[in-house]
Formats: structure tokens, C-alpha cells, sequence
């Protein structure tokens, strides 16, 4: 049930273009770009902070 062929993601593709408009896909495609590199920066950046914040919690006791 998990894979998708070719068929189904033109499907997919053509619904979104009817839902959305041409127009706006370079729109929607640059948000989810933008949104999916600011994850992946506040992951990178929550693993730093993390280690920082428990050690200053330790000494504060």
C-alpha cells in the first residue's frame, strides 16, 4: 500500500495542479523548501543547545 508508482504520483501531480493553480506551484514549492531547511537547522541546533542547557542546570543545583 506504501508504494507509488509512476501513474499514481501524475495523479497526484495533476490534482494538486487543479487544486492550486499553476501559478502558485513555484509558491508552494518554495515554502516547503524554505520549511524543511529551517527543521533541519533547528535539529542541527537543538542538539548543540541541549547538552549546554542540561550542564548549566547541573551547576545552578
Amino acid at each position: 500500500m506504501g508504494n507509488l508508482g509512476m501513474s499514481e504520483l501524475v495523479i497526484i501531480l495533476l490534482i494538486v495542479i487543479v487544486i492550486f493553480g499553476a501559478s502558485r506551484l513555484p509558491q508552494l514549492g518554495k515554502g516547503l523548501g524554505e520549511g524543511i531547511r529551517n527543521f533541519k537547522g533547528s535539529l542541527k541546533s537543538g542538539g548543540e543547545e541541549d547538552p549546554e542547557k542540561e550542564s548549566e542546570q547541573k551547576t545552578s543545583t
